[in-house]
């Protein structure tokens, strides 16, 4: 498949886990990608190398997306690459700790990261968009936006906030041919799940929990969050906006 050939993305978060499966879904489909990573260098070269070795243009970013200065040059970086079409929200940070533990320092990173980078980053997206005729923007967020997840809450809100926004930019981002939705992640196969306590028993004996808890009868991988992603970024959703598509096997249907 070609859908996105001659198409320009900016996956945030790309050097690993569901934003590197984004950045190479894309890529396969014919987009050239702009690879954003904040720490781990050698990760994002490794995503970049493997857009490269499917025949893409690939540029590797290092910007902090909840610092102005960092998102203006990304997004500098951007028009410099061509333009942009295509923009996933994917980068993501948070304190995993009870709510009588949290502190504003948390609370502070964890919403500028999560929700108010994807508003700015939104503002710089649309005014390159436009002058392509239009794009699309995907936030990625997850379960703990609606349930009570242990150790969770300041992701969970920023998350929510994060879904909330999505329906406000569908809206006004509608008249500039813009297309915004949000994907909304169970629990994933990746590194992160081993940060947080309520996942141990999960990572102890998946096969139990998938048994006992999903009825689609596997984990949830990042090849499925991009997949739908991709999806979200076609011709074939045009008439999709403002929502947020839940991709868990089922879990929070019986949860």
């Amino acid at each position: 498949m070609s859908r996105f050939m001659g198409k320009i993305a900016l996956v945030t978060g790309s050097g690993r886990g569901i934003g590197r499966a984004i950045a190479l879904r894309l890529a396969k489909e014919g987009a050239d990608v702009i690879v954003n990573y904040f720490r781990n260098r050698e990760s994002a070269e490794e995503t970049a190398a493997a857009i490269s070795a499917l025949g893409r243009r690939a540029q590797l970013i290092k910007a902090n997306v909840a610092e102005e200065a960092d998102l203006e040059r990304l997004f500098e970086a951007a028009r410099a690459f061509g333009g942009l079409d295509i923009l996933v929200n994917n980068a993501a940070s948070g304190y995993n700790r009870p709510v009588l533990e949290q502190r504003t320092k948390g609370w502070d990173w964890t919403l500028n990261i999560n929700a108010r980078a994807a508003l700015f980053a939104s503002q710089h997206a649309a005014a390159l968009m436009q002058e392509r005729g239009g794009g699309t923007i995907v936030n990625i967020s997850s379960i703990g936006a609606q349930r009570v997840v242990s150790e969770y809450v300041l992701v969970g809100v920023s998350k929510a906030a994060l879904e909330a926004l999505t329906r406000y930019l569908a809206v006004e981002f509608a008249p500039l041919n813009i297309a915004v939705n949000a994907v909304s992640g169970g629990f994933v196969e990746t590194d992160a799940l081993k940060h947080f306590s309520i996942t141990q028993s999960i990572l102890a004996d998946p096969e139990a929990f998938v048994r006992a808890r999903v009825p689609a009868g596997r984990m949830v991988s990042v090849d499925d969050i991009a997949a739908v992603v991709a999806f979200l970024c076609s011709t074939d959703a045009a008439m999709i906006r403002g929502q947020v598509l839940v991709v868990d096997g089922g879990f929070t249907l019986t949860a």
